[in-house]
């Protein structure tokens, strides 16, 4: 959470973080945000799930998500885009190709640089 914060910061995008489930669904009732990047290890409640909730709230479910895990394992990937997520970003990964990922995903005005200049 630490380093995508910190890339994203740096490109110009404004960062939101949740150590839980419940508080980042908070947060994302609050300030509606474009995109959510979701851990699918969460304590209590997992990023599965947390992404259901979100994507099943008319207010929310415009907000794009993306899996930041570092599951890799066959059919992995088909779980997360069946729970609702937009896209799915591996961890450990290359931080060009995650802002490049980012910044394809937000509407064309509100897209920084993907190299921060």
């Amino acid at each position: 959470m630490k380093l995508a914060s910190f890339l994203l910061e740096n490109a110009g995008h404004m960062t939101l973080q949740a150590s839980d489930a419940q508080v980042g669904i908070a947060l994302a009732r609050a300030h509606r945000p474009e995109i959510i990047l979701m851990d699918i290890q969460l304590p209590g409640m997992d990023g599965l799930a947390a992404t259901q909730l979100i994507k099943a709230d008319a207010d929310l479910r415009h907000s794009k998500v993306f899996a930041l895990t570092a599951f890799a394992m066959k059919g992995d990937e088909d779980k997360i885009r069946a729970a609702g997520c937009d896209g799915y970003i591996a961890k450990p990964f290359n931080y060009r190709t995650f802002l490049e990922t980012i910044a394809a995903a937000l509407p064309t005005s509100a897209a920084a640089d993907p190299q921060g200049e």
